[in-house]
């Protein structure tokens, strides 16, 4: 019998940095998820290791504080919005269509809804609008960043002759409140909410756009 493969204290030290990453995403995937429904102030190290089935000695050794562990949860719920409304929209043409793409993708997540409390990014923003911090620094950086997507949509749209002589801020703060409004409404049992949602939107953009 050949002698069993050693590992190197180099390759048994990235095993362990996999390990632990892979447990971080896992977590802050949850803790992105109760949020979602409780808010970021209602997550907790020993809330989570319940839920999860593991210790809260190791939930605290892989983000040390409460607001690393919200800052997580906003991180993975960002990676999350990108994959299901982002992401695919960029398979679309620019312009125009790739506008509506990421109107309809973000309708459909809140539709769905991806996370149990609906839109993360609107939950998030309503809870810590008002309080200074990290936190509310990452909700306020994510929130530019997709308003930065729509108006450089927008933009292009605009090239191709399409809602002219519109301001691209405004019209993307337009798009934005009908879609947050109609994530509120919905989990507030509105089954109105998305049909009206979208039908304010295709006004908006012009029915031949």
């Amino acid at each position: 019998m050949s002698d069993p493969v050693q590992l190197s204290d180099e390759q048994i030290s990235d095993q362990r940095l996999l390990k632990g990453a892979r447990a971080r995403a896992t977590i802050a995937r949850h803790a992105a998820d109760v949020a979602s429904v409780e808010g970021l102030t209602g997550l907790s190290l020993g809330r989570l290791a319940g839920d999860l089935g593991v210790s809260k000695s190791g939930v605290a050794t892989l983000f040390g504080t409460k607001e690393n562990l919200q800052l997580a949860a906003v991180q993975s719920a960002r990676e999350v919005f990108i994959d299901y409304v982002a992401r695919p929209a960029f398979e679309s043409p620019k312009g125009m269509p790739r506008l509506r793409a990421l109107i309809a993708n973000w309708l459909s997540y809140v539709d769905e809804p991806v996370m149990p409390g609906g839109c993360f990014r609107v939950a998030g923003l309503a809870e810590f609008d008002s309080r200074p911090g990290p936190v509310r620094d990452a909700l306020a950086a994510d929130r530019a960043d997709w308003f930065a997507l729509l108006e450089k949509e927008i933009g292009r749209a605009q090239e191709q002759g399409f809602v002219p002589g519109r301001d691209p801020h405004a019209l993307a703060f337009q798009l934005d409140a009908l879609v947050s409004s109609a994530n509120t409404a919905s989990r507030m049992g509105d089954e109105s909410a998305i049909p009206t949602a979208r039908a304010i939107i295709d006004a908006l953009l012009g029915a031949d756009a």
